[in-house]
Parts: structure tokens; C-alpha cells; sequence
């Protein structure tokens, strides 16, 4: 019977290019653990002990600012891994991590993934790129926050949702409520609402009840209002 971290690293881009011994090391060490819905998986000024990835469910990293606004940065979901880059530094992590929704997480400990770096030139290769897909996107949500109107931000939020490396056990047809698109969005679950009947009627996607079809990937991540 595959174990919950078997499925987790058998849809891990990273972990295809490891040897067998490689593998049964890493799922020896791992761990899994379940945060409900509005948990929070770590906390801004915690000590970086793990990488993290997600099994089952939706996540939200952000940050409050001391007069309490919240910047939202990413959403991760299922197939996703975060914390690669406060792994490689030695201070105190930099952001929250919310549960969206009830999750399933894998928890890697730092001396596993300091092995890995020292073991697979593989993984070193796929972390370039992780960390660099992850700059992109960051400098997208900058411009988008700065530059957007909602409805644009809406479409670029959930675009950003369908990475190959970032979040590469997501499908066309997104499970998520309107008011998880409002949190990932920084909008409120009437203005996120509103944003969907929009690029609906764009014939961008279409929204059911709980859940969301992508029907032109490439039109949300150019879609300006």
C-alpha cells in the first residue's frame, strides 16, 4: 500500500531523478501532519527547520504589517513545496503560511535536505530553477499589485496557481471557493465574485459551484481588464 509520502514524491518533480536508496532515505526521514483550515503552518520569525510540502490541500503565504495589513505573496497546492530558499539562510523565517482549507502536509527536515544538496547534483539543478520560477513570480505579484485593476489581479492570482514546478499536482479544473480566490487574491470574496463573473464572460474559465475550470491558461496570465 503506497504511503501518503510515496504519493507526495511520486508527484515531486524533484524526486524522479534520485536513485532508490536516495528515495527510501528521504521517506524514512519525512514525515506527514494534518493543519485544518485557518492553521497555521509556520509562522513570520520561526526558525526554519523543514522544507514542506504539500500533499493535500491549499496554502497561503503572506505577511501583516505592523498596522495589520495583509500582503498576500503565493498560493501553494497540491504536488508544491516551499521554504527551499529560508532553508539556505540562517534566520528566522520571513512569512506566514495559512491553510486555505484542510491540508496534508510532508515536512523534510533541514539536515535531509542539506544531504540531498551535498548528494544529487539532480536536485541541486531542479532547486535553480524552483528558486528562480519563485523570483518570477514574485516580481509578477509586484507588478500586478502595483499596476492592476482587481479583475486583472484576479486572473494573474490564479494563473500563477498553475506552475509547473511550483505547483505541479494542480489540475485545469481547480478546486477552490470564491472566497480562497479572494484571500490568494488580497480581495474580498464579493470583489474576487465579481472578478470571476468577468473573466467568465471572457470565456477564460468557468465557475462552478466549489470549483473552478481553467479554459485558457494563456489568456489569464496576459488578461488586462
Amino acid at each position: 500500500m503506497e504511503t501518503p509520502i510515496r504519493s507526495m514524491l511520486a508527484k515531486s518533480i524533484w524526486a524522479q531523478a534520485l536513485t532508490e536508496d536516495q528515495l527510501a532515505r528521504i521517506e524514512s526521514e519525512m514525515y506527514s501532519r494534518k493543519i485544518p483550515a485557518g492553521g497555521f503552518v509556520c509562522r513570520k520569525g520561526d526558525p526554519v527547520t523543514h522544507w514542506i510540502g504539500v500533499h493535500e490541500g491549499l496554502l497561503k503565504m503572506s505577511s501583516v504589517s505592523p498596522e495589520g495589513k495583509t500582503v498576500s505573496f503565493a498560493g501553494m497546492a497540491n504536488g508544491g513545496w516551499l521554504g527551499e530558499g529560508s532553508l539556505l539562510k540562517e534566520e528566522p523565517r520571513k512569512y506566514d503560511v495559512v491553510a486555505l482549507r484542510d491540508s496534508e502536509l510532508m515536512y523534510m527536515p533541514k539536515a535531509t535536505y542539506a544531504w540531498l544538496l551535498d548528494n544529487s547534483i539532480p536536485f541541486n539543478r531542479f532547486l535553480i530553477t524552483q528558486l528562480n520560477e519563485r523570483l518570477g513570480l514574485f516580481i509578477s505579484l509586484v507588478e500586478y499589485d502595483r499596476m492592476l485593476e482587481p479583475d486583472a489581479r484576479v486572473a494573474r492570482c490564479l494563473a500563477a496557481l498553475f506552475n509547473p514546478y511550483l505547483n505541479p499536482g494542480i489540475g485545469l479544473n481547480l478546486q477552490i471557493s470564491q472566497e480562497e480566490v479572494g484571500n490568494l487574491s488580497g480581495t474580498s470574496r464579493q470583489r474576487a465574485n465579481q472578478a470571476l463573473q468577468v473573466l467568465e464572460k471572457a470565456g477564460l474559465l468557468k465557475v462552478d459551484y466549489g470549483s473552478i475550470t481553467i479554459n485558457d491558461l494563456a489568456g489569464l496570465r496576459q488578461f488586462h481588464g
